[in-house]
This record gives structure tokens, sequence and C-alpha cells, in this order.
């Protein structure tokens, strides 16, 4: 992102950061581009940023059944068709590392969370989002010329219930991972980011057009409430975030027949739990896709209450990641 050139960083100011440009660019995208018959068996990765969501992501994108948001979307994300016939730039297939600097390589066609741009446009005041996040599903199905939609969104953990009801027939996996590990990878992230926008303010601009409030200069904690640690500077702040994120998810959300928790420790040591993984996404290639545990060695003060809770909950949730 900050390899953006002037006129590139002034696009994508003019297309994310006004939502009335947003809402037109939707509007214009769904009166001249007819959606194929309304579809339901997609799949949402949605879990805390840092819990293997991208890796997830990638892997299933390369079954090539789904249509996904990708970085040649940008910066017209609600309007994929009509980006797609008006931009004359070319695609970049060159795989370069993505700013969070953990070995993750993309290009222009690599799938990416920019979802979260419908739902910062279309927010829950609006009584017609449903239908229109259903339609916008099947613009980007038309675009890619695919059947199912595949999403990776971290944001998503907030709604999961609203999208399980939208998409009966679809599956929502919700990865996890140890909770030391996660929230130190947390707590890293939003270090680095922070110093990355301290010199360079447009990655900060394009963090909050597209809403990417998980860490760095634009974060907002899912739980702001009654918290015991709120410095976000802390590693205990962000093992309570995981703590009281996934302690939601399983007491409200794992009895729903659509949503599967992913364990990231499994999914980098077990082929045949990816396997099951792929058969459960009826995906009929069965194929390997080389997952990467990142394991660091933590040297910092960890309250003891909570990691107790956290680590009584990553028993509970890797019991239930079994998916045969």
């Amino acid at each position: 992102m900050n390899n953006y050139s002037w006129l590139q960083q002034k696009l994508h100011q003019l297309a994310l950061s006004s939502q009335f440009m947003r809402e037109t660019t939707f509007d214009v995208e769904s009166s001249i581009n007819t959606a194929e018959q309304e579809t339901d068996n997609h799949v949402f990765v949605a879990g805390l940023a840092r819990a293997g969501t991208t890796a997830l992501l990638n892997a299933i994108y390369e079954s090539n059944q789904f249509s996904s948001l990708s970085y040649q979307d940008m910066p017209f994300i609600l309007a994929p068709n009509l980006w797609s016939k008006v931009s004359i730039t070319k695609q970049n297939v060159e795989f370069i590392e993505r700013a969070h600097g953990d070995g993750i390589k993309v290009s222009s066609t690599s799938p990416e969370a920019f979802e979260e741009v419908f739902w910062m446009t279309f927010d829950e005041r609006d009584d017609t989002r449903k239908e229109k996040f259903k339609l916008y599903v099947e613009l980007i199905n038309r675009k890619y010329q695919k059947k199912r939609y595949l999403s990776k969104n971290n944001q998503n953990i907030k709604r999961l219930e609203l999208i399980s009801n939208m998409f009966q027939g679809s599956q929502i996996l919700v990865p996890f991972r140890n909770p030391i590990q996660h929230a130190y990878s947390l707590l890293s992230q939003h270090q680095l980011f922070l110093d990355l926008s301290e010199n360079d303010t447009f990655i900060s601009d394009y963090m909050k057009w597209i809403g990417h409030t998980e860490f760095g200069p634009n974060y907002i904690p899912i739980h702001d409430k009654h918290l015991t640690f709120r410095d976000h500077l802390d590693i205990n702040h962000w093992l309570e975030q995981w703590w009281l994120t996934y302690q939601h998810c399983y007491t409200h959300l794992a009895h729903r027949n659509n949503i599967y928790f992913i364990c990231y420790e499994k999914l980098c040591s077990s082929e045949a739990y990816w396997i099951d993984i792929l058969k459960l996404l009826k995906i009929p290639n069965l194929y390997d896709f080389e997952f990467k545990e990142s394991h660091k060695t933590i040297r910092l003060d960890i309250n003891e209450g909570i990691i107790e809770e956290a680590s009584s909950l990553y028993s509970k949730l890797y019991d239930r990641s079994t998916l045969n």
C-alpha cells in the first residue's frame, strides 16, 4: 500500500473515503449488471486477525471453485464488473510480500479481505442491506464467472449470526489459535502498523478506508466495555480480546450447523485435517497445501487469570474443531 503512486493514492481516496461515492458506484454497478440466479453454497472465513485466516483463504481459493474480491478490484470495490471494464491497469502477477511482514506474498490477482467496505457503506441502519449484500455476492460471482463466493473478513466475527441466517446453505469457518501465540501476533502487528503509519500517513488512511480496525492506527477493540486490560501495548489486552471474542462465539454460535471452528495448530500439523476441510466444503479436487505454523518464544508478563481462562476455552474449541 505504501508503494502506491500519488495518483493511485488520490484514486483510492476518491473511491473509498466518501460514503456517497461508495453508494453511487454500487448503485451504478447494480443497475447495469444483471446478477445471476441467487445461490447459497458459499464459504465465509471469519476469525480474529492473525488466526491463519489469510492462509486458509489462499488455500481454499486454490481450488478454483470460488470467486473472491482481489487486489485488482481496488479501489472501486463495490463495482467489480464496472471497474473491470473501465480500468486500464495491467494485471501485476508478480508476487511481493505484504506489509504485515509475515512471509505471505500477494499479487493483483490474490484474494483479499475487502468485503468490509460493503458493511461500512450499508450498516445496520439500512433496512435493505441483507438484499444488497446477497446481490453484491452475485455480482462478484458474475465478474469472476463462478457460482460460489469465498469471503475472508475478520470483521465478520461480529456478524456471524447475521451471515449464518442469511446463508444457511453456506459454510462459515472460524479459525482460532493458541491464545498466547495469537495475542503476541496481534500485539506485534499493532506495533508494526503504528510505526509504519508514523512515517506514511497513507497507510493509516488506507486502513481506515477499507475498515481495517483489527490493529494499527485505527484500532477499535471488538469488545470495549468492562475491560480489565485497556492498554493496547500490553499483551494481556489482546489475550482478553481473544477470550471475550471466542467465548462469545463458543457460547452463542457453536450449536449452529453451518459454523465450524478451525484449529490453526491442527491445520499446520495435519494434512488429513486439511483434507477434512476440503470435504466439508464439498470441493471435489482434494489437494495438499503448505501451512506454516508461526511459533514465537514469548517473554512478556502475562496475567495468570486471563491465560487460565483463555487456555481452558482453547481446549474446548480444540475438541469442537473435529470435523468428522
